[in-house]
């Protein structure tokens, strides 16, 4: 491998000093989780999403109870901007939803941009966006730091000419590849925005500051969002937001990070669809809080419906071992897993008996399990699954969850023989209903 052709990411940009805090710090609540699967997802499907397709998707994120919805990118297609002239001039937006729409700093997209949400009678975002990092000013757009500082600086007199009267609309700015721009840079473009946008703490100006490519460990990236959150002018007119992407395979460990470190807000994508490795996945964020008893603010008891809609829109399936929403991710194969999980269900039942508590409200302590399937809509009969792997503890625990049948520790013992050798032979799972014949053959009767 040649590895010596790539540099370590101090040696590209350097990260400014900050007195560290995040290390010491816990997330107690749930950031505003921005989905921005209608645009940067999108954008990242070899077959983009048709109308139908798209407005499924956003009223799946609307009862969800997503907040703040990025809805499309209306200058760069006809179908975008149809769709966000479909929002602008129907009821599909409840009176708590901020739409977002994506546009270059080019004068002629952000008036195109703004056309498309002429009439919206709720909160609009227009996100602004312009690549700051010296290899894509050097090599994609050949302009020096003043030169784009001029453009960018133009794009938001216009947005500011064009929207800035109307009350609904705020503005977000995202310098793409923040990560590898040099900080006292940004540090000047957001102060020079925040001042011409006129951020207040009632109109408060969105930074997204994205990890456009993952280049470093997390730990860099919060240091570079704890200097923005520390140093940057009229914090408190700032809703500092994050953007991560997973090249590193690290970007929700980016993004927990991130939050401890100042951030407010998170762009990504439910599952994860994107460009490359995908945008940070919001789905496994959300639910990694409500595994630490955090309210995630966005409802996934219906996870399964959740990720048929999400298949059918971006018309790629989920992995089966995709946290949370895999098929797989609630289920055992495992001999010492099952016996471990079926000891957890009993302790379980035995506790929600003895303290009159329902086990639906009883403390979540079950081993290999770390949410109860149940809290996003699962059952238990996938739990156990009999294959070659599994010994007598999982075996019992499926005739019994399915059938009733309780055997005696010696049946128990003698039964795992029986489906080890068929186990063997067939090379395959074991369903309840063959378990439940195999039963019978070797005990010659029925429960």
């Amino acid at each position: 491998m040649p590895s010596h052709r790539y540099r370590d990411v101090f040696a590209k940009v350097p990260v400014a000093p900050v007195d560290r805090e995040w290390p010491d710090r816990r997330i107690t609540t749930a950031p505003l989780w921005v989905p921005v699967d209608l645009r940067d997802g999108n954008q990242a499907l070899a077959d983009p999403m048709d109308p139908e397709r798209k407005r499924r998707f956003f009223e799946l994120m609307v009862a969800m109870g997503y907040k703040e919805i990025e809805v499309g990118y209306p200058s760069a297609s006809q179908t975008d901007f149809d769709f966000v002239r479909l929002l602008a001039t129907s009821d599909l937006v409840p009176p708590d939803v901020t739409i977002v729409v994506f546009t270059p700093a080019r004068p002629e997209l952000i008036e195109r941009t703004v056309e498309s949400i002429a009439g919206m009678r709720g909160q609009v975002v227009i996100h602004m966006y312009a690549a700051t990092a010296p290899v894509w000013r050097d090599v994609v757009l050949r302009r020096t730091r003043d030169e784009l500082a001029s453009l960018i600086y133009s794009g938001a007199e216009d947005i500011l000419r064009l929207a800035g009267e109307q009350e609904n609309v705020r503005f977000q700015f995202s310098p793409e590849v923040y990560n590898l721009t040099e900080p006292d840079y940004i540090m000047e473009l957001s102060d020079q925005l925040t001042k011409r946008w006129d951020a207040t703490p009632q109109r408060p100006v969105i930074l997204n500051l994205p990890a456009t490519v993952e280049v470093a460990t997390p730990n860099v990236y919060a240091d570079q969002i704890e200097y923005m959150d520390k140093n940057l002018p009229r914090r408190d007119s700032v809703i500092l937001s994050v953007h991560p992407h997973n090249d590193r395979g690290t970007g929700i460990a980016c993004a927990e990070l991130a939050v401890l470190a100042g951030a407010q807000r998170v762009e990504g994508c439910i599952f994860g669809n994107g460009e490359r490795t995908g945008n940070v996945d919001i789905a496994t964020l959300a639910l990694n809080l409500h595994a630490q008893g955090v309210d995630p603010m966005v409802d996934f008891s219906a996870i399964d419906r959740i990720r048929e809609t999400v298949e059918y829109c971006t018309r790629m399936p989920i992995h089966p071992r995709h946290p949370y929403v895999g098929e797989l991710v609630y289920t055992a194969f495992s001999g010492t897993h099952q016996d471990a999980i079926r000891k957890g269900f009993a302790e379980h039942h035995r506790r929600a008996v003895a303290t009159g508590v329902p086990a639906s409200e009883l403390a979540w302590d079950v081993p290999y399990l770390p949410i109860d399937p149940a809290d996003v809509g699962r059952g238990y009969e996938a739990v156990v699954r009999v294959n070659s792997q599994s010994g007598k503890g999982g075996i019992a625990h499926v005739l019994e969850s399915s059938y009733g049948v309780r055997m005696s520790s010696a049946e128990e013992v003698e039964f795992a023989r029986h489906v080890q050798r068929h186990t063997d032979e067939t090379g395959r799972e074991a369903s309840a209903v063959e378990l439940k014949g195999l039963y019978e053959e070797v005990f010659g009767c029925s429960n």
